[in-house]
């Protein structure tokens, strides 16, 4: 049974025996690297039994060794040393407690004892050295010996183990600690410098920096030993250190990237990311006491993702010309940088002896540039001085910057106040606008905020210029208003701005009119749809664009309401109007968004096609034009037919301009209307020689303007109570040296259709205040005035009220009036606009008569808004039932009396109207009973007889 025994006992021995690699050894090795040829032996109890490596005989024995310390029994390292000379050697066994190469990312290993104890097979026993950064041993080789080492071991993980020759070790470790000494130095200096430069500049990016720094410091003292020669640490409290140190890092720079890049000024979502991130690092201070391996870990996946975030931002920031992240680019280029040379270390990629002091140096080297990028905005800027103000400057600031309401940013505190508080006048909350910058981006219309962020941006970055912005808010219910912030900035001491101080006004309705008039400059007041002036801009737009892109090849319709007049005429212009916003509606709904609509005219219609350039589609669209157009119409329990004349002329090589597609269409429409209507005509070439009349007519009229061959005739216009002339309308007459008369119904279209209607305007302007300032020499007590039609292209244009005033200015008068007459029609094209040259006219000491008065609509709405002195009843009243005649007129008559306006009546032929019209009231009569249109002298001479004191002061004279 004993037999059994035995043999079981080294069967099993035989079995747990273990052949190492043998390590070498001659006296010209001053350090081996003898991690790789140890074997590690892991949870084999007290006792552990190992078989030798054979001896110089080739006897192999079994050792068996006795742990020292059960806490730390079960974990085993065997090695073996072979002394090949003939001369005794000494070496250093060195087991670093930390080694940064391969510790880990996650779980890092963060250092401990590693060797209890080391058993030789042979020899003399081996003596420890007291070293507070590794477990070193010294040991001595016989010649020729063959040694097999069994350490016991106190850490399962024995990163490294070299044999040194003890001078050699001892001159490494001198150079390692010159150059420790050296980092720490210029750590510890950088820390307290930046430390200075917080209390010297109170603003949070240097407190951020210079906690970056002592953190920096905190970890190259640990990993550097220096701390075990003030305070007497167990590894155990080292990894705990050491962890909190790495938990200090990440921390700090999440801090910096946060109060240097002001993240808390335009962004919450970043601002409270920020903000949690930072707890979060910092709560991991906790869990170092409970596992300082898992807050090791955590803070370096922190550290690393707080790099990657920030480098993106910065880019993206650096992008957009923030002057701080574009500074802050190599100092994070170079962290990036140590973050991947740490990785590959933690990872065991990087695995020697000179990557942890590097990677510490390099740590150093980063705190430095981050210094100098923040000692750069120290030296270039001041801070804000509390108090600076006096309630005095701040007033004075606000009338410099003049407005309304007081706005004040305090740059260093990042505070925005408004005084009186303009959260409560918009009726969003008492306070709502009051603080950060940023609290103001919510309530401001989207498409603002850039521009306010960049506004407030460039001031404080550049140092200079101003802020003026107009940007939308929001007000209670959900509408925006208009704001116009006007405000300087104020420099510190060096230079660096600590406010901003202005004024905040409300120009809602100033942008509003700018809108209206802008919208109206360009489009038609009635329709919306585009006018003349940007329907042909449109043309000439593609015309170029055709020039160079062989797929546009545009087609221009010009669509006339045959007939249309006479609708206005006899129906009324609400009808006319509204017959208009039809066709303008079906003319859009056979159109694609790429094709123009404009209305050119009364009752013209222009058509811009892009989306077609096939002659048999474009003949389609013509015929669909004339049918769409011609589908009755109900209006007013009436309908009507429209038939419409359409003229279009299609892209070709030799027209080159857009006026001459346009023209070309014009020419076509008019054959079209020549032909009677109701018809679609193509453009021909022949059709140039039809226009040559057309074209000579217009080349004579504005020779006749150049050459004064017109002239004005005065048609009387009389008091109703007395009969007596009170003043003429005068009336443009041609007489053309080979056509003889020519209507103005055929002249004046043609000057409004070929741009000489403001010539035309501007001389019956001054003949007629020639003529006044003639009568006014003979006739200077009785006061007369003359009446002249003006168009609306006179009206539109810009310089209208300065020519006005100069006519004025070259025949002054007395006693007589130049007095202007617009119809409605003209007023409706564009009421705002109308309405401001209008006032400035009647400044000029001119009267105002709104023309044609009832037919149309629009007139009774505008009528209290346009300061008008007189109002002229259309004729068209006079030929009514006299039933609904009496009572239209009378009510026109007291709404216009009631308004302190006089009243004339156009197209009174008998006595008998006279008579009604009396008794209604009116004013002013003109028609055939007042007297026919007459010459100058004529018109004097009726003056004078009904009024003879003229003769008798004349002869006296």
């Amino acid at each position: 049974m004993h037999m059994l025994l035995v043999c079981s006992a080294l069967l099993l021995s035989a079995l747990s025996a273990f052949s190492a690699e043998t390590i070498s050894i001659n006296r010209d090795d001053t350090a081996l690297d003898l991690t790789k040829a140890i074997s590690i032996f892991r949870d084999r109890g007290e006792t552990f039994q190992v078989s030798t490596a054979p001896d110089s005989e080739g006897i192999v024995r079994t050792i068996e060794v006795q742990a020292s310390n059960r806490e730390t029994a079960g974990d085993w390292a065997v090695m073996v040393l072979a002394n090949t000379t003939d001369q005794q050697i000494d070496r250093l066994i060195v087991a670093p407690h930390f080694r940064m190469a391969g510790s880990g990312l996650l779980w890092p290993d963060l250092g401990s004892d590693r060797i209890v104890a080391m058993t030789p097979s042979s020899g003399f026993s081996l003596d420890r050295l007291d070293n507070n950064d590794a477990d070193i041993f010294s040991i001595t080789l016989n010649p020729g010996s063959v040694v097999t080492l069994v350490a016991e071991l106190s850490s399962p993980h024995l990163p490294q183990v070299y044999l040194w020759e003890e001078s050699a070790y001892k001159e490494i470790e001198n150079s390692y600690t010159f150059y420790r000494g050296i980092v720490l130095g210029i750590s510890g200096l950088l820390a307290l410098f930046l430390t200075i430069l917080f209390v010297v500049r109170g603003t949070s990016t240097f407190p951020a920096a210079a906690a970056l720094a002592w953190a920096v410091l905190a970890y190259i003292t640990i990993d550097f030993g220096f701390i075990e020669q003030l305070i007497p640490l167990s590894n155990d409290d080292l990894r705990t250190w050491r962890a909190l140190s790495e938990v200090a890092i990440s921390a700090t720079l999440a801090l910096f990237l946060f109060t240097h890049l002001s993240l808390n000024r335009w962004n919450d979502s970043l601002h409270y990311g920020a903000i949690a991130w930072v707890i979060a690092i910092v709560l991991l201070s906790s869990i170092v006491l409970y596992d300082a391996t898992i807050a090791a870990g955590i803070a370096r996946l922190a550290m690393a993702l707080t790099a990657a975030f920030g480098f993106a931002l910065i880019i993206v920031l650096s992008l957009r010309g923030f002057d701080r992240a574009i500074m802050l680019i190599p100092a994070w280029a170079l962290l990036m940088a140590w973050i991947f040379g740490g990785w590959m270390t933690v990872t065991g990629q990087v695995d020697n002896d000179i990557i942890q002091p590097a990677l510490a140096g390099g740590l150093v080297l980063i705190v430095l540039l981050i210094g100098f990028t923040v000692m750069q905005h120290a030296f270039s800027g001041g801070t804000f001085q509390q108090n600076l103000f006096s309630n005095v400057e701040l007033q004075a600031l606000a009338v410099t910057g003049s407005g309304g309401i007081v706005w004040d940013w305090d740059v260093g505190r990042d505070r925005l106040t408004t005084t009186p508080d303009l959260g409560r006048k918009l009726g969003i909350g008492v306070g709502a606008l009051q603080g950060p910058a940023k609290n103001w981006l919510k309530h401001i219309h989207s498409d603002d905020r850039d521009s306010f962020r960049t506004a407030l941006d460039a001031v404080v970055e550049q140092r200079r210029g101003k802020i003026n912005l107009d940007i939308r808010l929001m007000t209670q219910e959900n509408h925006f208003t208009w704001y116009k912030i006007k405000a300087r900035p104020v420099a510190g001491a060096n230079g660096e701005v600590i406010r901003c101080i202005g004024t905040a006004s409300d120009v809602s309705g100033q942008k509003r009119a700018e809108e209206r008039l802008l919208h109206d400059a360009v489009h038609d007041n009635l329709t919306g749809l585009p006018n003349r002036e940007l329907f042909f801009d449109r043309i000439r737009s593609v015309m170029a664009l055709s020039a160079v892109d062989t797929e546009i090849r545009p087609t221009v319709f010009i669509v006339d309401l045959d007939r249309f007049k006479e609708i206005n005429d006899n129906v009324g212009i609400s009808a006319g109007d509204t017959l208009l916003i039809t066709v303008a509606r079906r003319l859009r709904r056979l159109l694609r968004p790429h094709d123009t609509l404009a209305r050119i005219g009364g009752d013209v219609f222009g058509i811009l096609l892009l989306s077609e350039t096939d002659p048999t589609e474009i003949a389609n669209l013509a015929d669909q034009l004339k049918k769409t157009i011609k589908a009755p119409i109900s209006f007013a329990e009436r309908e009507f037919v429209i038939t419409p004349s359409v003229g279009l002329a299609t892209w070709a090589p030799s027209r080159v301009q857009g006026d001459d597609l346009f023209k070309d269409a014009e020419l076509a429409l008019h054959q079209a209307k020549r032909f009677g209507g109701d018809r679609v005509e193509p453009f021909r070439p022949a059709f140039r020689d039809t226009a040559g009349n057309e074209v000579q007519l217009v080349a004579d009229l504005r020779r006749a303007i150049e050459r004064s061959e017109l002239t004005l005739a005065y048609q009387p216009i009389v008091k109703a109570a007395t009969g007596h002339v009170s003043g003429f309308e005068a009336l443009l007459r041609w007489n053309h040296p080979r056509r003889g008369e020519v209507s103005p119904s055929e002249f004046v279209p043609l000057a409004e259709k070929n741009g000489l209607i403001s010539d035309l305007g501007r001389y019956a302007l001054e003949l007629a205040a020639m003529q006044l300032m003639d009568w006014d020499a003979i006739m200077a007590d009785t006061p007369i005035f003359v009446s002249v039609n003006v168009s609306a292209q006179q009206v539109g244009q810009r310089d209208f009220v300065n020519m006005v005033d100069g006519i004025l200015a070259r025949y002054p008068v007395r006693n007589h009036t130049l007095r202007l007459e617009i119809t409605e029609t003209t007023l409706m094209q564009n009421p705002e606009q109308n309405c401001r040259v209008l006032e400035n006219i009647k400044k000029s000491g001119i009267k105002l008569a709104i023309d044609d008065f009832g037919t149309g609509y629009s007139s009774l709405s505008y009528l209290t808004r346009f300061p008008f002195d007189t109002l002229k009843i259309d004729q068209s009243f006079m030929r009514s039932q006299p039933t609904n005649r009496d009572v239209m007129l009378r009510s026109i008559v007291d709404m216009a009396h009631s308004l302190n306006l006089d009243v004339v009546c156009e197209g009174v032929e008998d006595d008998e109207e006279v008579t009604l019209l009396r008794g209604l009231g009116v004013d002013y009569i003109q028609g055939f009973v007042a007297g026919a249109a007459m010459s100058s002298t004529d018109a004097a001479e009726i003056v004078i007889r009904q009024n003879p004191l003229i003769i008798t002061d004349a002869a006296a004279e």
